[in-house]
């Protein structure tokens, strides 16, 4: 039996005949939950493998890292060969075509977001701001929209937060109050999400979403692994990020409706990070971008140990369960099986919640939607194995494979175009030489006016000699008259 079952559905397992996932009802999304151990791993890889067989590309995150075995063809062991027999399943060693990233670019390719793109709303989120402080952040993403200020990188935005603080009272009357000390609050969230090395995250060339949603020369779909294993020690960064990606497609990609099969698929490892302390905002643009998007062609396949982790908004969008085995040992534990037994429709043949406890490493209970898009019965599902190496690839085949990607040096160098930080430092640069250029021009006026000032005094000075010497000379004349008359007059006597 194949990957793929006719041209509408994708093989899951074996339970009372095959366990199946129409193509059509895909869009629909899903969850695949259970306790750590319990197989989530493998039905993630055996559905991942699927998709890509039927020409669906396929978006994934590694947490823990085995799941880049996908990327090579499996070495059947004698418990897998005997559990395919059991299924009446050739399994045939393969492996889809992978593509394999990282935001921090190690593993993989680096994946890059521009600060515009991210938008102040998930920022926020990943900055952990208060609603002051992210009422200013709009603030600087309006006045850098107005001034035509390209927010790129990080460097740019703290750049832009500098330009409002300056010029603060001036936007302060059009916007609203921006403080130097709100300012500077934000400026230091930045410095520690940069520490925590998202600064390689932010920047261009900015991801093409065409990339991850690539087919090969065979029809294929690629499967893109994103390396989590880093990522997942930035929880915040994680989920804003997988938030920013779905967001990103529901802007670009038209409607479509339900096709035949789904444009690509996300699966999200550790999905209870999307949600975790998430602001009710930004909860109810998750709501909105998981409702909606199913209509551009995308399907979302959550994966986490407990359902009771996703929001009963979002839960009800989930079409396709598989409940891989949950342990009740806590009254919260106790909560969870109840609400993930009632997520199902009823078997009459076994009991839903005490089912889920009973079920063995790689047994599932699986419910699909049928054609019509109803909840399908509940059935205990023996998960098939995968076609690929279960476990880890090693660094030198992920080299190999990165050697061959079709997306090889497109990512992998980073670019720093002319943005707001460059165009804010030219306008700084241009106005110290103004500065310069005005001071010598009024020392230049100034010593001017110095020289004709001393020249004024120079002809005073001269003309005042001039006086002197007249009057000394009038006086030493009427003297001299005075003597010579005096003479004359003493002769006649």
């Amino acid at each position: 039996m194949p990957l793929a079952i006719g041209d509408n559905e994708i093989l899951v397992g074996l339970g009372q005949g095959p366990v199946t996932q129409r193509l059509d009802r895909a869009n629909r999304h899903g969850v695949v939950a259970g306790a750590t151990g319990t197989g989530k791993t493998v039905t993630l890889q055996v559905m991942a493998q699927a998709f890509s067989e039927a020409g669906v590309p396929v978006f994934a995150a590694d947490v823990k890292g085995d799941l880049s075995g996908l990327a090579m063809p499996g070495s059947p062991n004698e418990k897998m060969l005997a559990r395919a027999a059991a299924m009446d399943l050739a399994l045939a060693p393969v492996a889809p075509p992978v593509i394999f990233w990282d935001l921090f670019g190690q593993k993989g390719h680096p994946i890059r977001a521009t600060i515009s793109e991210m938008g102040p709303l998930l920022l926020s989120r990943l900055l952990e701001l208060n609603d002051v402080q992210e009422g200013v952040l709009t603030i600087t993403f309006h006045v850098a929209d107005q001034e035509g200020l390209l927010l790129l990188d990080l460097k740019d935005l703290r750049a832009a937060l500098k330009y409002v603080a300056d010029h603060a009272d001036e936007i302060g009357t059009q916007y609203g109050n921006v403080s130097a000390a709100t300012v500077g609050a934000i400026q230091r969230k930045l410095l520690t999400l940069q520490a925590q090395g998202a600064e390689a995250f932010f920047g261009e060339p900015a991801l093409d979403l065409s990339d991850v949603m690539r087919t090969d020369a065979a029809g294929r779909g690629y499967v893109s692994l994103l390396a989590a294993d880093q990522l997942i020690q930035s929880p915040r960064l994680y989920a804003t990020f997988l938030m920013w990606l779905l967001s990103e497609l529901f802007e670009v990609l038209p409607e479509v409706g339900d096709p035949e099969k789904p444009r690509v698929v996300f699966f999200f490892d550790e999905a209870h990070l999307l949600f975790n302390d998430a602001p009710k905002a930004l909860l109810e643009k998750i709501e909105q971008v998981v409702r909606l998007i199913r209509s551009k062609g995308v399907g979302v396949y959550f994966v986490t140990q407990n359902p009771a982790d996703i929001p009963d908004t979002v839960l009800g969008q989930l079409g396709a369960r598989v409940q891989h085995a949950l342990r009740a040992y806590t009254p919260a534990d106790q909560k969870g099986l109840k609400a993930a037994a009632q997520s199902f429709r009823t078997n009459p043949d076994f009991d839903t919640a005490e089912a889920i406890q009973a079920l063995g490493v790689g047994e599932a209970l699986v419910s699909t939607l049928d054609e019509k898009g109803a909840p399908r019965v509940v059935q205990k599902t023996l998960i098939r194995p995968p076609a690929s190496r279960l476990g880890p690839i090693t660094p030198q085949e992920r080299a190999a494979l990165q050697g061959q990607s079709p997306v090889r040096g497109v990512y992998d160098e980073p670019k720093d175009r002319a943005s707001a930080y460059e165009i804010l430092q030219g306008r700084a640069v241009q106005g110290q030489r103004e500065a310069e250029t005005r001071t010598r021009e009024q020392e230049a006026a100034g010593g001017a006016g110095n020289r004709s000032r001393a020249s004024n005094r120079q002809t005073m000075a001269e003309a005042f000699a001039v006086t002197l010497v007249r009057t000394v000379a009038s006086q030493a004349g009427r003297e001299l008259m005075r003597g010579l008359l005096g003479g004359l007059t003493r002769r006649r006597r």
